[in-house]
């Protein structure tokens, strides 16, 4: 078992100590760290017991932990802020055009990696649950149906809530404060507002005019929302006296915050998110092929950077607002392309510790959908390999992007999460096997081919 304050202990040691941190954060899985003086030696880091690899793009030093990261973030941020003079913050403040595309980087990944087990463990479950109901095993009318359909779309209808407290504790302002502001958006009285005439409503709020959305299951308004109530927070709490402070701030916030939210941010947020989505799903829509193809063979390039993060928030939203997702079935076809060129070198290399690295991958991929130990390991030190993934994930992707496969849950490609292809349409589930299979078979085949017999690890 990884000792996680011994890893993080040893992380730090091998980044230069605290005073070389300038910011720090975590995704899914890897430490995120802007560093003063980036000259580091790299496998000095990749020598501490529970690393995996590192990398370096979007202005980070990554340092790849799997899984587990989060653990080892929590004794991370302890040990540089418990041995610091000056508290590190988790907050990056860019400067330039570089620094903000980073910072903007950085904030989605903070913001919606600790969501992802919730995200996928109730995409999964309903994706059961439509199995379970297809083959007869339960009612759609009974209590047992409707019961486990809340526990699986819970999460999507609250979704604002709880980006929102995820958001503000990245943004280190009153999560509290943040889920009573997305609180407000959801509560009934104020959706009854609408009526029946649905988004596009209006009322008035001290005689301003104001549009109604229904804000459940969005996400973008409620992400401009809190990182503007961030900056008002920050004011008061400099300028508002402490004895007055534990009322004053959260009453001034929520005074001011919940009627900008509905009057502007709001719907602002709807439509501009709505008109990403439209105009991302319009492409996948109606040239399926290009982009199954950009897709499925360049996710891996966007991995490898680390900045697949600018994307995952499309597919959420879909899932959120529509229920299902064409992206993120592309993404599989990744990891499956990683899945057969691992398994091409594993079957054509005689090298006993590339052969037993292979595998290893294609197990941990089956599992839990990381790829980054076989892209790092691999891949990105051997471009005929790496190439070899990309026309398989492309391949793959183009069938998906053909057949208009979709998810019904935001989920990272493996085995484990097949259920989010179960639909109502049979020939969805039918679709998706037949193009993970395009991109696992011609893997195979590429790897097989592109890999020399004395082949080896980098």
């Amino acid at each position: 078992m990884m000792d996680y304050k011994k890893t993080a202990q040893g992380v730090l040691d091998a980044v230069g100590g605290p005073d070389n941190i300038s910011n720090m954060t975590h995704c899914a899985t890897r430490l995120r760290l802007n560093l003063k003086n980036d000259q580091i030696n790299d496998d000095k880091v990749k020598a501490v017991d529970g690393v995996i690899n590192v990398s370096r793009g979007g202005g980070q030093y990554q340092v790849l932990i799997g899984l587990e990261v989060p653990k080892v973030f929590s004794e991370f941020e302890k040990l540089v802020n418990g041995n610091s003079a000056q508290t590190v913050s988790t907050n990056l403040k860019p400067e330039g055009f570089k620094g903000y595309v980073n910072a903007l980087f950085t904030a989605i990944a903070g913001i919606f990696a600790p969501l992802l087990p919730a995200l996928a463990g109730s995409g999964i479950l309903y994706g059961l649950l439509l199995l379970c109901s297809e083959l007869g095993w339960i009612s759609q009318k009974s209590g047992t149906f409707v019961i486990l359909t809340a526990a699986s779309k819970a999460v999507f209808y609250f979704l604002p809530i709880l980006l929102a407290f995820s958001a503000a504790r990245r943004f280190k302002v009153s999560p509290y404060i943040a889920a009573l502001i997305a609180g407000a958006l959801l509560y009934p009285d104020f959706i009854q507002l609408m009526g029946s005439h649905g988004n596009g409503a209006m009322t008035s709020f001290l005689g301003i005019p104001v549009v109604l959305m229904n804000y459940n299951s969005t996400v973008v308004p409620i992400l401009i929302a809190i990182w503007a109530y961030s900056y008002l927070y920050r004011w008061l709490d400099k300028h508002v006296s402490k004895n007055l402070e534990l009322v004053v701030v959260p009453l001034v916030c929520l005074l001011i915050m919940v009627p900008l939210t509905v009057i502007v941010i709001g719907p602002l947020g709807v439509y501009g998110g709505q008109l990403v989505a439209n105009i991302v799903n319009w492409l996948i829509k109606n040239v399926p092929l290009l982009a199954g193809v950009v897709v499925g063979g360049g996710w891996s390039f966007l991995v490898s950077l680390g900045i697949h993060w600018a994307v995952n928030p499309i597919m959420i939203n879909n899932i959120a607002t529509q229920g299902f997702d064409f992206i993120c079935p592309l993404t599989f076809a990744c990891n499956f392309g990683v899945i057969g060129t691992a398994l091409g070198v594993w079957l054509k290399t005689r090298n006993k510790e590339l052969k037993s690295f292979s595998l290893t991958g294609v197990i941990t991929i089956c599992l839990s959908a990381i790829i980054e130990p076989t892209l790092f390991g691999l891949l990105v030190k051997n471009r005929r390999i790496w190439a070899a993934q990309i026309i398989a994930g492309a391949l793959g992707g183009a069938y998906l992007g053909l057949t208009k496969v979709y998810t019904n849950a935001f989920v990272f490609g493996s085995v484990t999460t097949f259920p989010a292809f179960i639909a109502k349409n049979s020939n969805n589930f039918l679709n998706a096997m037949i193009g993970l299979a395009i991109s696992t078979i011609v893997g195979i085949a590429l790897g097989f081919i592109v890999t020399r017999r004395d082949e080896h690890l980098a």
